[in-house]
């Protein structure tokens, strides 16, 4: 069983609902593991006002630290129009962004970067 696999992605549904819209337009939503497509299907979706507040969602502020290097990162997800580096705003269809989504501090996951397989903890989760 792959890292990702353990922890259960939890979605609000606001979020589902516009994660589904951007999965359905995204000319990759085969699903296939490690994909925005395949986290938004295996989402457990809960009503907005019973979401957990420590839960990453757009809009959360993120720190998660590398398990391989040690390096940490910190980060606020949000929607690709929002996107903009310089002011630490990730996209949710990078891979950091959907590696993340869902996820809560403590949790481990595993992730295909653009530098290969990367190990990452979530440190803490500001919403």
């Amino acid at each position: 069983m792959d890292t990702i696999q353990k922890n259960p992605v939890v979605l609000c549904e606001e979020d589902y609902r516009l994660l589904k819209k951007l999965v359905d337009m995204s000319p990759d939503n085969s699903g296939k593991e490690m994909s925005l497509s395949h986290e938004v299907n295996r989402a457990i979706v809960v009503k907005d006002n019973a979401f957990p507040p420590n839960t990453i969602r757009i809009n959360s502020r993120v720190r998660v630290q590398d398990l391989d290097s040690g390096k940490e990162s910190e980060f606020i997800l949000v929607m690709p129009h929002q996107a903009h580096i310089q002011q630490m705003k990730v996209s949710i269809l990078t891979p950091m962004g959907a590696a993340v989504i869902g996820f809560r501090p403590g949790d481990e996951l595993t992730w295909q970067m653009p530098v290969g397989l990367k190990h990452f903890k979530v440190l803490d989760v500001q919403n």
